[in-house]
């Protein structure tokens, strides 16, 4: 099995190359500080409805150290998490929170170094009642998440990678990552420019 920790040299730029538009989220779910580093760890998912955290609460002692916590929430107007949450999660091991919806005590977050890729702040805490079973299918960012599939994110976006795609993806992102290595600004630019005038020319395009 692919150690997940095995794509933190993978740009979130190359997967999603590689994968294509269902497995990006969506431009609203960034990192609540910079400059951060890349992350990536197996996904470890929660649901919580709107205005309700509990199980949030409850994930941060029961994930594994090395996973990315993803919460589906899609709630804007309470917090899902705040300092003392991360500062636990952070502490406990785990690699990083992906939640669609918002935390707060962003200072102390940022301070701790601890990645949180959300929505954004939101100063008012959400309520504690609702009990959902983890580690089931989520969404987050448009994207479907399910325990296990591994989650990379850097200042760029955040990718999903599903885990039984885990070890194809991994060679051919490395691969793809070499090829662009060993080619120099001189020969891509004379690709490219082919390859674009082609374009054009199949399009009826002069000049």
């Amino acid at each position: 099995m692919t150690d997940a920790t095995e794509f933190q040299d993978i740009p979130t730029t190359t997967l999603a190359d590689l994968l294509g538009h269902d497995q990006v989220m969506d431009i609203g779910i960034r990192s609540l500080w910079a400059p951060v580093p890349r992350i990536a760890g197996p996904a470890f998912t929660v649901s919580c409805p709107p205005g309700d955290n509990l199980m949030l609460h409850a994930a941060i002692h029961r994930a594994e150290p090395g996973s990315v916590i993803v919460v589906e929430s899609g709630d804007l107007d309470w917090a899902l998490a705040g300092g003392n949450v991360c500062a636990v999660a952070r502490r406990r091991g785990v690699a990083a929170l992906v939640a669609d919806g918002l935390i707060r005590d962003l200072a102390e977050v940022r301070e701790l170094g601890f990645p949180v890729f959300a929505r954004g702040v939101i100063p008012i805490p959400g309520a504690k009642k609702a009990v959902r079973p983890l580690n089931e299918p989520v969404r987050c960012g448009g994207v479907r998440i399910e325990a296990g599939d591994v989650v990379v994110a850097d200042e760029e976006g955040v990718v999903a990678v599903p885990a039984a795609r885990r070890a194809e993806i991994l060679r051919a992102a490395r691969a793809k990552l070499a090829a662009e290595a060993a080619e120099s600004l001189d020969d891509w630019e004379k690709a490219h420019r082919a390859r674009i005038d082609a374009l054009l020319a199949e399009r009826g395009f002069e000049g």
